[in-house]
């Protein structure tokens, strides 16, 4: 019996056998890319995240994105934080091709949606901006 987290697609390599991606294979491709587009501060998620996170102690790299994953496809929702100052509409927009890109290159699945939730803006911490120009420089 397959495990419930574990969706089988059409793909095989020389019909020597399935290949399956677990939902959380899908979202972590999701977070990476999405983390690396230009504007965004982090990725969103409930309380129950931010509890996992502070238990845990490691990063959940599943955090604010959920997955649903059929045979052949992919649908994709997304929670992010915006930097203030960011043009949102282009942000959003380049995390939708990113992630679309990121997950159709590296497993083969359709990405047939990509739907972003922008959930806050964040603010430059003038604390830490001080501390670095406070910190001595080291030659």
């Amino acid at each position: 019996m397959e495990n419930e987290n574990t969706v089988m697609t059409d793909i095989k390599v020389n019909e020597t056998g399935k290949v399956s991606f677990a939902p959380d294979v899908i979202a972590t491709i999701a977070n990476l890319a999405a983390s690396d587009v230009e504007g965004v501060t982090g990725l969103g998620g409930g309380f129950a995240d931010s509890l996992t996170g502070i238990l845990g102690g490691k990063k959940s790299y599943t955090k604010g994105v959920r997955v649903e994953v059929g045979h052949e496809e992919a649908a994709v929702d997304i929670v992010i934080n915006v930097k203030y100052g960011s043009k949102i509409q282009l942000v959003c927009a380049e995390v939708q091709q990113e992630v679309k890109k990121a997950i159709e290159m590296m497993t083969g699945l359709r990405v047939v949606e990509v739907n972003v939730c922008v959930q806050s803006v964040t603010f430059e911490n003038d604390k830490d901006e001080k501390k670095k120009i406070e910190e001595p420089r080291v030659k």
